[in-house]
């Protein structure tokens, strides 16, 4: 039997970019939205409820409670239907529908019977992911506890909506930190030089019992001294806060990434028996820079490798920091499928067709386009190497926000 595939949503690929743009790194975000989902499972009254996210390939659960599940294939959800409607989806048995009653879910442990999800719209009108509740028998949910996960699910995005502007809050101050530290040391060395000419003039006019041009240099010294006096306490609190300062939530090191990549893509690795590794450069490996967008873009040629990798085979994500220049350099190498030269060219001329992958994963052909999108609005650049039976290796390059 064939597998039962939801059609793509037409906007598939504004709605990608559209979860891209909250930049949710998917290894923090547990916990956060936990409140939620246990109401959402005592007003329907089910032991089960979920909020879960779609990117181009993968279901992430962010939340969860009575199902311990943090990810799965995107072709193997339920879910996937709920962001093609604009109201509710509900499955009042699982076991006689036949997009579902061969799933694993359904006919093992937890053996789900009743589903009922809530898709997760935007402001401006993208569905990129659903609250869920499931059951493991019959249920039925009245109009007024449906009316209240829709309340529930709109508080999600209201949530999720504001942890991003947040984060662009904290970026920004940062950012403004930085100008402030700049600017203080701009001024610093003018200053400090016109304040050493005017003693000196003023040393010489004492000389000349010049006492109008003393007065006027004592004001210039004066005025430069407290201006230098401000640069120097900014520049000792901007020290102090360095000193101390330990990574914050918007930035990354090499090593946090080796170990986010490796924490959120292993389990797909594993699923299909693929040795996988994130190995980096023993150099400047303390230095931080901007998490902005780099989880979103690896992670998607992360999940396409894995894709298009049979069983037994490897990929293998090499990270180093570039300098002068200061660039993530990263690559994704992989001993899958591989692709001929015209194919290289239709998917770099975003002509690519979907495909399967080589255990039949839905390719749903956004993964690449948006992961490229993301590298050349950062100002990057990305490079394809590959040959049809022996794999492909896809190199970025990214300006660092330090």
């Amino acid at each position: 039997m064939s597998k039962q595939i939801a059609p793509i949503p037409n906007n598939e690929f504004e709605r990608a970019l559209k979860l891209s743009e909250y930049d949710i790194d998917y290894s923090e975000i547990h916990g956060k939205l936990d409140d939620l989902t246990r109401l959402a499972a005592h007003v329907a009254g089910t032991p089960i409820s979920l909020i879960n996210l779609l990117d181009t390939t993968t279901q992430w659960t962010v939340s969860n409670v009575g199902l311990d599940l943090q990810q799965i294939p995107r072709e193997e959800t339920v879910c996937q239907y709920v962001i093609l409607e604009e109201d509710s989806v509900e499955v009042e048995d699982m076991t006689s529908d036949e997009r579902f009653k061969d799933k694993d879910y359904v006919t093992k442990d937890p053996h789900i019977r009743y589903y009922y999800g809530v898709p997760l719209e935007t402001p401006d009108g993208h569905r990129i992911g659903a609250l869920c509740v499931m059951d493991k028998g019959a249920h039925d949910l009245t109009p007024e506890k449906e009316a209240f996960l829709k309340i529930i699910a709109n508080e999600v995005i209201t949530r999720i909506e504001y942890e991003h502007k947040l984060k662009l809050m904290r970026h920004n101050v940062e950012e403004l930190k930085e100008i402030q530290r700049k600017v203080s040391h701009d001024i610093r060395g003018p200053i400090g030089g016109i304040i050493g000419i005017a003693e000196i003039l003023r040393d010489q006019a004492e000389d000349s019992k010049m006492d109008e041009f003393m007065q006027l240099l004592e004001l210039i010294n004066k005025g430069g001294r407290s201006v230098l006096d401000l640069a120097d306490e900014i520049l000792s609190n901007y020290k102090g806060e360095s000193e101390s300062k330990k990574l914050t939530q918007n930035q990354l090191s090499l090593e946090l990434l080796q170990k986010k990549l490796k924490d959120l893509y292993q389990p797909q690795a594993l699923n299909k028996s693929i040795n996988y590794t994130v190995e980096l450069e023993s150099n400047h490996q303390d230095l931080s820079f901007s998490k902005h967008k780099i989880l979103q873009i690896l992670g998607n040629l992360i999940s396409n490798s894995i894709k298009f990798t049979p069983e037994n085979g490897s990929v293998e994500v090499d990270l180093s920091i570039k300098r002068p220049e200061i660039e993530l350099v990263a690559s994704v190498k992989d001993s899958g499928v591989g692709m001929t030269e015209a194919q290289i060219n239709d998917i770099l001329a975003d002509e690519a067709e979907s495909t399967q992958g080589t255990d039949h994963e839905r390719g749903f052909g956004f993964g690449f386009k948006l992961a490229r999108h993301l590298v050349e609005t950062m100002k990057g650049t990305l490079q394809i190497e590959s040959e049809k039976g022996k794999g492909t290796h896809i190199t970025i390059s990214i300006p660092l926000e330090l």
